[in-house]
């Protein structure tokens, strides 16, 4: 009977521990099991260079959402990124997409300024108004040839 009992307890052990596995691969990888709580938004940029899939999106400098997946667009020579937000989080029509880096040589993020015009972005919407990222390595050669002028 004791031999059964400390199997018993070894199996109820392992399925909890493999539970715990399965929850903490789900979150860490962003995989929504239950439901999604997020709804998708567009922006057509002229560049994305330093954007991945996967890279944050923050409104206010907090953490809103993530990019799902950047396409081009062959027609509008644009490039097209998709962007997942969590539900609660409202964006107007007037927002403003623009890539930005944290310091001279940190990761890259999309940055959404949310507006105020009223009229909120449906799921599936497009951000109208985009910037893309400040190349720094162009900036540097027009400060260093002289191409950057006083005012």
């Amino acid at each position: 009977m004791k031999k059964y009992a400390v199997e018993t307890t070894v199996g109820i052990f392992l399925v909890f521990g493999l539970l715990c596995i399965g929850y903490m691969t789900a979150k860490l990888g962003h995989v929504s099991l239950l439901g999604d709580d997020a709804y998708s938004l567009f922006a057509r940029f002229t560049t994305v260079s330093g954007l991945r899939v996967g890279s944050p999106v923050n409104m206010l400098g907090i953490g809103i959402g993530r990019v799902e997946r950047l396409t081009m667009d062959q027609k509008d020579q644009k490039a097209v990124a998709e962007i997942r937000i969590r539900k609660d989080i409202k964006v107007y029509d007037d927002a403003i997409a623009s890539i930005k880096t944290e310091g001279l040589i940190g990761d890259v993020f999309l940055s959404i300024g949310p507006g105020g015009s009223g009229k909120l972005l449906k799921p599936g919407g497009t951000i109208a108004d985009t910037q893309p990222a400040v190349d720094l390595v162009d900036l540097i050669g027009k400060y260093a040839f002289g191409e950057v002028k006083k005012q």
